[in-house]
């Protein structure tokens, strides 16, 4: 018998009353040809990212190396679909932090499968983008040249002079108004193949795992540790990572969408500036990912930025992981503090899994996908109507809910609603207590598993029919 069959008519007729439906849908499109936007700082790149796509997506601020990593955006222009990469600015003969950057732009223009190089309209030609010109002569794909700060038509005189750097016609639009920016689209779908030609694009449907935590807590070395490759910007500076870096990585011999995340200082209400806009992209990422690892330094208190991030996680419905890092630097007084903390802090979640992690070791890593896996087979979990309404009987039997005010509350059916994260639908004939509820969730558990999930459960009261 079906579950849509062992549910009475009195209880359908309320679920199709109740508000909220059924969890978002992870379905992973056909991959698209990948379109690089790559130049040196400071020439308007994520204005450019911005305007093509239609929102504020890209973090933008008027300091050159806002970005740093390579960042991908799904976009769309007169129905077709192709994937705009951000990159941080390119300076040859950088050092440091600006190296690693350089190292990312470099890459997306070899994945890519078109490229627009964006010069400042308004400045003309530097050393700096003829040289990146030089890099570019060696790239195997269409390159545009946009020239970008062209606001009236003088500047388009101007733009002309961009003719001497060999790379064809330049485009003049203005990211900030929009001007051109219809017509730079149209000559990207004319150049734009049928099909990307990165191979690792065609891998079908990897699940979605968002990695944060708070600043330089080593979410940017996980990735690149369990890539095996750079693929995130590390530096010792906190905050190196501003956009989400999305990276298809094989852990466990599965493919995983790994989302590197900007770490989270404040609450996004008092956030400023770019740290605004990296916090609403990482709750962004937070909400379009299947399962959560949340990063904690293991040499250091569990602290209220913690607290907050893993509230944001349970809140969202995610499934989840807590992966202590740094755990090279960890003594044994330091594990039994740790234990206590713990069991102190995190008592709201003892249903979460923890892995005891070193990013730049690579201590005990490949313990984060049978986790990962754990958490998804939870988080994706049904428990049929019959099971779970017999299972309800026997509980309420050996423990019936409270007698308030001469009367008690009986439980008359349960269903579960919905998966992702499992949402189960209580029918009484009035209030149950909260500590019933919580005694109900942590039976739950018990008996069905729901490791490294949050699960809902809310109580619907019948209403009396009038004769």
């Amino acid at each position: 018998m079906s579950d849509e069959n062992e549910i009475p008519e009195w209880v359908a007729t309320e679920l199709a009353e109740l508000d909220g439906g059924d969890a978002d849908d992870f379905e992973q499109s056909a991959p698209a040809p990948i379109v690089a936007v790559v130049g040196r700082p400071n020439v308007g790149k994520s204005t450019l990212v911005n305007r093509i796509l239609g929102r504020r997506a890209a973090v933008v601020q008027d300091v050159p190396g806002v970005t740093r990593d390579r960042v991908k955006y799904d976009a769309n222009w007169s129905g077709r679909r192709f994937t705009l990469m951000d990159t941080g600015g390119w300076e040859p003969d950088a050092s440091g932090l600006q190296a690693a950057v350089a190292l990312q732009a470099e890459h997306a223009m070899n994945i890519a499968d078109v490229i627009l190089f964006v010069v400042d309209g308004s400045v003309g030609a530097t050393t700096t983008d003829e040289a990146a010109v030089r890099l570019l002569r060696k790239a195997k794909v269409p390159v545009l040249l946009v020239a970008n700060k062209v606001d009236d038509e003088r500047g388009e005189v101007d733009a002309l002079t961009l003719w001497n750097l060999g790379l064809g016609e330049p485009y003049p639009v203005s990211a900030l108004h929009g001007r051109g920016s219809g017509d730079l689209l149209d000559v990207v779908l004319d150049t734009l193949p049928d099909a990307p030609r990165e191979s690792y694009a065609a891998y079908g449907g990897p699940r979605r795992v968002a990695l944060v935590g708070r600043p330089n807590v080593g979410k940017s070395s996980l990735l690149n540790k369990l890539a095996k490759e750079t693929r995130s910007v590390v530096d010792n500076v906190a905050g190196t990572t501003v956009d989400p870096v999305d990276s298809v990585v094989e852990v466990g011999g599965e493919q995983w969408h790994f989302v590197d995340t900007a770490g989270l200082r404040k609450r996004v209400k008092n956030a400023e500036g770019a740290e605004y806009y990296a916090s609403l992209r990482t709750a962004s990422a937070i909400e379009q990912a299947e399962v959560c690892v949340i990063l904690l330094d293991a040499s250091e208190p569990i602290n209220e930025q913690d607290q907050r991030i893993i509230t944001s996680v349970v809140e969202s419905g995610r499934a989840l992981v807590l992966a202590f890092n740094k755990w090279d630097l960890v003594d044994e007084e330091r594990r039994l503090r740790l234990d206590k903390e713990v069991e102190r802090e995190l008592v709201r979640i003892p249903w979460a899994q923890r892995v005891n992690i070193s990013a730049s070791t690579g201590r005990a890593v490949d313990k984060l996908a049978p986790a990962m896996r754990t958490a998804l087979e939870s988080w994706d979990t049904r428990v049929p109507t019959a099971k779970l309404n017999a299972w309800l009987s026997e509980i309420v039997s050996a423990h019936p809910h409270p007698v308030r005010s001469g009367k008690q509350a009986r439980i008359l059916f349960a269903t579960q609603a919905s998966s992702r994260p499992p949402r189960f639908i209580i029918f009484t004939t009035g209030f149950l207590e909260p500590q019933y509820l919580r005694f109900i969730e942590r039976r739950m558990r018990e008996d069905f598993g729901f490791t490294g999930s949050p699960i809902r459960i809310s109580v619907k009261e019948r209403q009396r029919r009038q004769r």
